[in-house]
């Protein structure tokens, strides 16, 4: 074990103090409580399509819906954890924000620890993008979005991008993101007993999977610790029972501290990623929030967008 995770295990032993978790413990049950999460989403809408996307090196999916325009994108990062999840496992997720935002959705098939450990996920993301605006779509029609830790991807893919010199995109939604590794946001501690999806040892055990011999405090791990200058748009929703709550808040904080245009919303009384559950009232709001932030950051048409 490397200093940094021993600090790292000495930091987190700290804050969960004597209290007994009961926890799975092999990669695979971790995997599954994720799967069992994703499980939750519901059905796809029937007019969904989706087909095999090839972004040079990287794959993934591309999904439309009825009210897809063809000129507006969303950038799709699935939750997961950093070990579990896929394109096939947010799709009733992904259609709906479609069908809110009137997009297309490519949903990015990237590497998953701990076979890949960080920063192999990130590199995805850039490549993907980089593909992506050098033959199909313009900056300004692409919209960056994720839960989870599928949103903390797409904040520091933003930090990459920016930092890398590409153009940035339009805009970036971004549901319950897991946004620092390090778990040293307050309702880490304060809402462990009302979270009823996330654990601290599942969490604890995902980012140790990912991080593997990298710094919990990395920017391009955990978008909390870098600075927010030039950043587009950026919309993020959480529940207020969630252990991701403070993540949420502090981008915004971030965000605003640098100048940029933020939007975060706490949803009274929701967990992590309520948006997947669609018989909340709650959920379909926060969609449809989303889908309006979306629209109204990308062009109207493709005549708008090629001008």
């Amino acid at each position: 074990m490397s200093n940094g995770d021993k600090g790292i295990s000495r930091h987190f032993t700290r804050l969960l103090g004597p209290r007994a978790v009961a926890a799975p413990h092999t990669l695979a049950d971790f995997r599954a409580q994720y799967d069992r999460i994703a499980a939750g989403y519901g059905e796809a809408p029937r007019d969904m399509q989706v087909e095999h996307a090839n972004l040079g090196q990287v794959k993934g999916e591309w999904l439309r819906v009825a009210e897809t325009q063809p000129h507006r994108l969303v950038f799709y990062l699935h939750g997961g954890g950093y070990i579990a999840g896929s394109p096939e496992s947010h799709r009733p997720l992904v259609a709906r924000l479609c069908k809110s935002a009137a997009s297309a959705a490519l949903t990015l098939r990237y590497r998953l620890a701990p076979e890949f450990p960080f920063p192999a996920a990130l590199r995805d993301v850039v490549d993907a993008y980089r593909f992506l605006i050098g033959k199909t779509y313009p900056p300004s029609a692409i919209v960056f979005a994720g839960d989870g830790s599928g949103g903390g991807l797409a904040l520091a893919g933003l930090l990459a991008i920016r930092n890398a010199g590409l153009p940035l995109p339009a805009a970036c939604v971004a549901m319950s993101p897991w946004a620092d590794l390090s778990l040293s946001g307050w309702s880490m501690l304060n809402n462990a007993p009302t979270d009823n999806v996330l654990s601290w040892p599942l969490l604890f055990a995902s980012a140790r999977h990912y991080l593997q011999n990298s710094q919990a405090w990395d920017v391009f791990a955990s978008p909390v610790f870098g600075t927010f200058r030039d950043m587009p748009p950026i919309m993020v929703h959480a529940g207020s029972l969630e252990l991701l709550r403070d993540d949420a808040s502090r981008i915004g904080g971030l965000a605003a501290a640098a100048n940029r245009p933020i939007s975060v919303e706490i949803y009274d009384g929701m967990q992590h990623v309520f948006q997947g559950n669609p018989t909340l009232s709650e959920a379909g709001v926060s969609l449809t929030r989303m889908g309006q932030f979306i629209r109204g950051k990308t062009p109207e048409n493709a005549q708008a967008l090629a001008t």
